[in-house]
């Protein structure tokens, strides 16, 4: 019985799974070397730092909803690293997701749907509904095992609806830039 029972959900979710068609998210595409432009404005900052964080991985979007790809960036910054609102918008969501801790800040006046900024994994500093302004400490970065970036590091995200933006783009150009280097005088011996 128990058998035939399962062999019964399997095959609905396979004829379910058959009818709905996939869904494709169109890749972020701008010329190489041209810095995103930003869609919040002059007053987004980074999420770490200062100084600017290390960015250990880029956006790599999937192909389908389901595919493989990095949804967002990941930011250098070792556990107990204060996080800061990268754009200010209402939180709408603080609390654990599949054992980590993860905030959601849905931007207003960006659209429908709006955009949401995501950072993972964190200890929560605010609650859902909180209002928040740019640069305001939102969460601590958490510890825990990361085989890709052993130091620690921020995984920062940026939806609208189902589809995964670079959340680079939040930023003004100025913060995207590093700052010219300083030559240092040379001493005599």
């Amino acid at each position: 019985m128990y058998s035939t029972a399962f062999a019964l959900v399997l095959s609905v979710l396979a004829a379910t799974a058959a009818a709905v068609p996939p869904v494709t998210v169109p890749p972020v595409t701008r010329p190489s070397g041209v810095p995103p432009r930003p869609v919040v404005g002059a007053t987004a900052v980074w999420p770490v730092g200062p100084p600017r964080p290390v960015v250990v991985r880029g956006l790599e979007p999937p192909a389908s909803a389901y595919g493989p790809g990095h949804r967002g960036v990941d930011l250098a910054a070792p556990p107990g690293t204060e996080v800061r609102a990268a754009a200010g918008g209402r939180v709408s969501f603080a609390g654990p997701v599949a054992g980590r801790g993860v905030l959601s800040v849905t931007l207003p006046d960006t659209g429908t749907p709006p955009l949401r900024t995501t950072y993972e994994p964190v200890r929560p500093l605010v609650r859902p509904g909180a209002e928040v302004a740019a640069g305001q400490i939102v969460a601590v970065v958490a510890g825990g095992a990361r085989p890709h970036c052993a130091a620690g590091c921020l995984h920062w995200g940026l939806r609208r609806g189902g589809v995964y933006l670079d959340p680079l783009s939040l930023l003004p150009p100025p913060l995207l830039r590093r700052p010219p280097s300083r030559l240092l005088p040379v001493r005599g011996g």
